[in-house]
């Protein structure tokens, strides 16, 4: 459950990243380290900055420069990839097509999702299906995204294996059944500047994204530098900071995860306001479990919750289409 924090932990996790796969990597020192500081920001916040995480900044920084360069773009040229059902809910959202609580949000956004084949998982699978619209212009996006994709994929795994360990389960525990051909999204998003009156900002009201919990297990966050816009909500309704630092991701554990942890771990609600005159741009990338999966507590966290079983089961396919097809207006 989260506490009453006032500021996001910092977690070097680069001794993870250097024993992830060692059969012994439970007994190493740094180790850890790494591990009892991941299970208090899970416990006590949600949500916690992550660095020396091996992603180059240049492919970071790059991200968010070809994402800016699209949202540049007239409408008419935006709208070549406009998402539809049609489409699996791959594409472009103008501004307001995003839901959140049927709040209209002040945001726009290509949408992307680890592509399924037809029929691959049934009826369950269909409303999904298709493969992701990539815009033809700013040139090398595809290819620069699909790199990020697949970087932020490996790091999320091994992140997750730290946050196994942290709820004393064995290191590989979200593989497997629930996540060895893990589910993603991306949502590349664009804040517009904060209006202005005589000059100052008047930012009263201008939700970029309404206050949500994330679906899955992880969030890696790629957030513009030098424009504060994400906050957190402590457990007090405090509304904290989530600056951005060079050289990390701010990173968030979602719904998933809370089921498997028998809530030892809350997905914490979180909101983007952007009251800065400077447009603002993010890539969130959604680390979830197998489409199919069938989520429920593990044992070892029903255990140190005194046996009680807090959740029932969540196909994580199903949940994630409902949340899609209510946040999101054609």
């Amino acid at each position: 459950m989260a506490t009453d924090f006032k500021s996001i932990p910092i977690i070097d996790i680069s001794p993870l990243l250097a024993k992830w796969d060692d059969p012994k990597m439970a007994q190493d020192p740094g180790l850890c380290e790494v591990v009892q500081q991941l299970d208090e920001a899970c416990r006590e916040a949600g949500f916690f900055y992550v660095k020396g995480h091996g992603i180059p900044e240049t492919l970071v920084k790059e991200v968010r420069n070809i994402t800016h360069k699209f949202f540049d773009l007239p409408y008419e040229e935006k709208l070549k990839i406009k998402m539809t059902p049609a489409a699996g809910y791959r594409g472009y959202q103008r501004i307001g097509e995003n839901i959140t609580k049927g709040v209209p949000d002040k945001h726009e956004a290509i949408d992307c999702y680890k592509e399924l084949k037809q029929g691959m998982y049934g009826a369950l699978g269909k409303p999904m299906e298709g493969g992701n619209q990539w815009p033809h212009n700013p040139p090398n996006f595809k290819e620069l995204m699909e790199e990020y994709i697949s970087l932020c994929s490996e790091l999320s795994r091994k992140i997750m294996r730290g946050i196994a360990l942290a709820l004393g389960g064995l290191p590989d525990e979200f593989e497997g059944e629930i996540g060895s051909d893990a589910f993603w999204v991306m949502r590349l998003i664009g804040y517009p500047a904060a209006p202005t009156a005589n000059g100052k900002c008047t930012p009263e009201n201008e939700i970029g994204c309404g206050a949500h919990t994330d679906y899955g297990l992880l969030t890696l966050v790629n957030q513009d530098e030098d424009i504060t816009a994400l906050q957190v909500r402590n457990r007090s309704g405090e509304w904290i900071s989530a600056p951005p630092i060079p050289g990390t991701f701010v990173c968030n554990i979602g719904d998933m995860l809370k089921i498997l942890s028998n809530g030892l771990y809350e997905s914490t609600l979180h909101q983007v306001i952007n009251n800065s005159p400077t447009y603002r741009v993010c890539a969130a990338f959604f680390y979830e479990p197998n489409y199919d999966a069938a989520v429920e507590p593990l044992e070892v966290c029903v255990q140190r919750c005194g046996g009680t079983r807090k959740f029932g089961k969540a196909v994580y396919g199903e949940h994630l289409v409902s949340k899609v097809q209510t946040n999101f207006v054609a």
